[in-house]
């Protein structure tokens, strides 16, 4: 079992940069494949970024790749989302998820553990 808590959301203006934060409990961090995605009210969630154990492979989303970085501290059990250059469209509950094994999914069905969800919201 994975315990998955995110913090970092909040309210800000449309450029702005925000840095999401999801801490693991549970199991061994570094055997985790670890994602964000996020749900837009109203909209099925969709995915945003992804990172393998090790950190070194990272996939993205075409509508944040270049304005988002995801990254992890394994020593931490924590896994980021810096998110910048925000827009309005940004604006959604975003979650973090884990899955075992490598392979870095884009499928939220693919994860197993998922986070409570926190807040983003960016204003024009």
């Amino acid at each position: 079992q994975v315990q998955l808590v995110e913090s970092g959301g909040g309210l800000v203006q449309a450029g702005d940069s925000l840095r999401l934060s999801c801490t693991a409990s549970g199991r061994t961090f570094s055997t985790l494949t670890m994602g964000w995605f996020r749900q837009i009210s109203g909209k099925e969630r969709e995915f945003v970024a992804a990172i393998r154990w090790s950190g070194a492979t990272t996939y993205y989303s075409d509508s944040v790749k270049g304005r988002f970085t995801i990254s992890r501290d394994n020593a931490k059990n924590t896994v980021y989302l810096q998110m910048s250059s925000l827009k309005p469209e940004d604006t959604a509950i975003y979650y973090c998820a884990a899955r075992s094994g490598s392979f870095a999914s884009t499928r939220k069905s693919e994860y197993g553990y998922w986070g409570q969800g926190t807040q983003v919201t960016v204003s024009s």
